[in-house]
């Protein structure tokens, strides 16, 4: 900012400068030219009223050439008279025969042997005068008896416009030396707590806790000033609220898992005193304390993501898909769905710690929930290849997680609000809390990605996440297709994984455990 605001202070200032000086220079210019043309002709009309009264007396040629030589000693230049016919009566300098016959020839004198006085200027492109030459009649009539000829030096008035113009160039480049160190001071008087501002915003904006901003009465602008203490109020507002957020994230895990834990324990303690009248109920009464924990630990969840804005580093998402299948395979076999893995060479990815199994955990259970027995539900990672303009740039590029199933699918409405908090899909059945795909929608955003759903090539819902890659594209190659360019298929596991009570695989973190319900089969 102390740069723009620089160049800007001394734009101005040189655009000034350049309006003032440019008139200025060629005002003197035009000035010095006028007063040497004048003083020309004041020369030129005496010499000219001498000789007429020498001529009168008939005493020209024993007069004449002091004269003219003195005139042309002050002036520094030369003086020619002639007469009516333009023969020379006196010359300040020889003259050949040539030169003698050639006087009646020029222009001037021609005019002036006609009784009309002339001058003639030469001058340079910034207004000095390169030649200055006037020719003046002897005497008055239709019929002069002579004329004069005077031709002026101009060296010293043109080495005086010159001198001038160099000073108004050290004038005007000695204002704007004075003008830049003053710029500079105001700019960084301005700059300064702008810069600190900027400092703390970017501090919060990464997940830090900024620092308030010094402000002080003499420190920068008032405007400045305000603001910063405008920033200092928000920013403490906003510490309170993540203070707040994470004391209730803190103890609401608490808080509110025993007493469901509790409950939970109890109706299955009623179990054995219940009717079989009363056995559905009870049945009904613990499927929905079930959901209502995992409705709970799925916003204690996003209230940690909220809180917790970690910085997106490299993941190896190839790995923690194949963890993620064995993981979740065994549990697929026994429903009867085969779980399908293609992963290919994509490299690591920019995600936040964690997410990649969270995700993948959400999208798996959704999935399975949606897919009919003997269906296959497919994990595959796919490299997008950017623009051929993003690659010259070279750019990262995307990397596609895929979880596609064969079950019914989603509308396009449908698919429009599946991220919404505590959406479900029409006649989806109980037990589901409409919070998964909200926290794989946050999880994916944070990562610096995107979610998406879509219809797949098999009928089903193909969930798409992407995220940015954490190596750059090959520069200036485009790659042959969108994919990855082999397939590894992991084995289809038929065993039983050792699996919790509710269908939750008990490798994954209390985290990892939020599985939205948000599909139509559900």
């Amino acid at each position: 900012m102390t740069r723009r605001l620089l160049v800007s202070y001394l734009s101005l200032a040189a655009l000034v400068l350049l309006c003032l000086e440019i008139p200025l220079g060629f005002v003197y210019s035009r000035g010095e030219r006028e007063r040497v043309i004048t003083a020309a002709k004041d020369e030129a009309e005496s010499v000219s009223a001498y000789a007429a009264l020498s001529l009168a007396t008939g005493r020209a040629e024993q007069e004449l050439p002091g004269r003219v030589a003195h005139c042309a000693a002050r002036i520094g230049g030369k003086v020619v008279v002639v007469d009516g016919t333009g023969t020379p009566l006196a010359t300040s300098h020889p003259l050949t025969a040539e030169a003698s016959h050639a006087l009646a020839s020029r222009p001037g004198l021609a005019a002036a042997l006609r009784g009309t006085s002339t001058v003639d200027v030469r001058t340079s492109t910034i207004g000095g005068v390169q030649y200055l030459s006037v020719a003046a009649p002897v005497g008055h009539g239709v019929r002069p008896e002579g004329a004069v000829w005077l031709t002026v030096p101009t060296q010293m008035v043109h080495q005086r416009v010159h001198h001038i113009w160099l000073l108004l160039a050290l004038g005007g480049l000695g204002v704007l030396t004075a003008v830049t160190f003053a710029a500079f001071a105001i700019a960084r008087w301005t700059g300064r707590p702008i810069r600190e501002l900027e400092r703390a915003t970017h501090e919060l904006a990464i997940g830090g806790r900024a620092g308030p901003v010094t402000v002080t009465v003499t420190k920068g602008p008032p405007e400045v000033r305000s603001l910063a203490a405008a920033f200092n109020r928000t920013a403490a507002r906003l510490a309170h609220l993540l203070d707040s957020q994470h004391a209730f994230a803190g103890e609401a895990s608490h808080q509110l898992k025993t007493p469901l834990a509790a409950l939970r324990l109890r109706l299955e303690n009623l179990e054995p005193n219940i009717s079989d009248r009363g056995r559905s109920s009870l049945t009904a009464a613990v499927t929905e304390t079930d959901r209502l924990a995992r409705m709970v630990e799925g916003l204690l969840a996003m209230a940690r993501l909220e809180e917790d804005a970690a910085t997106p580093g490299p993941v190896d998402v190839g790995a923690l898909c194949a963890e993620r299948h064995h993981t979740w395979a065994p549990l697929f076999a026994r429903q009867g769905v085969f779980l399908v893995l293609f992963a290919g060479g994509v490299g690591p990815v920019l995600a936040l710690p964690g997410s990649i199994e969270q995700i993948l955990d959400n999208l798996l259970s959704n999935a399975l929930r949606a897919s009919p027995p003997a269906t296959t539900v497919t994990i595959e990672l796919r490299r997008h290849a950017p623009s051929r303009r993003a690659l010259r740039d070279a750019r990262p590029s995307w990397v596609d997680l895929h979880v596609s199933d064969e079950g019914p699918g989603m509308t396009t409405e449908q698919r429009a609000r599946a991220f919404d908090r505590f959406w479900r899909a029409p006649g989806a059945p109980k037990g589901g809390t409409g919070l998964g795909l909200a926290l794989v929608q946050r999880l994916a955003h944070a990562s610096g990605g995107e979610a998406s759903l879509r219809t797949a090539d098999t009928g089903g819902l193909d969930a798409v996440i992407r995220l940015p890659s954490a190596q750059p594209s090959p520069g200036g190659h485009t790659m042959g297709r969108t994919g990855p360019r082999r397939r590894e298929p992991v084995p289809r596991i038929g065993r039983e994984p050792s699996v919790t009570g509710g269908g939750h695989v008990d490798r994954a973190p209390i985290s990892r455990r939020v599985h939205d319900t948000s599909t139509p089969s559900l």
